[in-house]
């Protein structure tokens, strides 16, 4: 097994460091990557080499799982670029963007039915794409990575009020 420990996930992956990612490529990688590394392989050298077998098959799996979902991945990006997401203290965000958060707020808030909770979820799906997109040429075309991390805390935000919109809409419908 030839895997170095000090490569990023893109590395790791043979993937350009970049956001936008061929998903089949990536699934394809990952499970020759995993029947690399699977410990089975290593039965015959002993214990020793089917811990390492194990160690780096959840190394393996980790960045899959980073590298599969879009918010992560941008993540990571913007990490290993010198633009930590620091979501948890960080909590700037543009007024417009505030301003649409109250609107969808208040309109979540007078929502009485599963057909005004679907409108706020479309629009949510809606400003979810368009984020990704900005988030996308942020990162891979204008390489602006404070910018792509502002970007990315915008659609972490959009993420969470999604899934409150979706919580409610289950509440209704059970």
């Amino acid at each position: 097994m030839n895997l170095n420990l000090q490569s990023n996930d893109f590395e790791l992956f043979s993937l350009p460091l970049q956001f936008a990612q061929d998903r089949a490529v990536l699934d394809a990688r990952w499970k020759d990557l995993q029947r690399e590394a699977h410990p089975d392989k290593f039965a015959a050298q002993g214990a020793a080499a089917q811990r390492v077998a194990m160690q780096w098959s959840v190394r393996i799996n980790e960045a899959y799982q980073r590298l599969k979902n879009p918010l992560q991945r941008a993540s990571y990006l913007c990490e290993l670029n010198g633009a930590p997401i620091n979501a948890e203290n960080n909590t700037a965000m543009p007024m417009q963007f505030l301003m649409q958060q109250m609107e969808w707020r208040e309109a979540l808030d007078e929502a009485r039915s599963v057909e005004d909770l679907e409108k706020i979820a479309a629009q949510t799906r809606a400003s979810e794409r368009a984020q990704m997109d900005k988030i996308a040429q942020a990162l891979d075309a204008a390489r602006d990575f404070p910018e792509a991390a502002r970007q990315v805390r915008c659609l972490m935000f959009i993420e969470r009020f999604a899934t409150e919109v979706d919580a409610r809409i289950d509440q209704l419908e059970a």
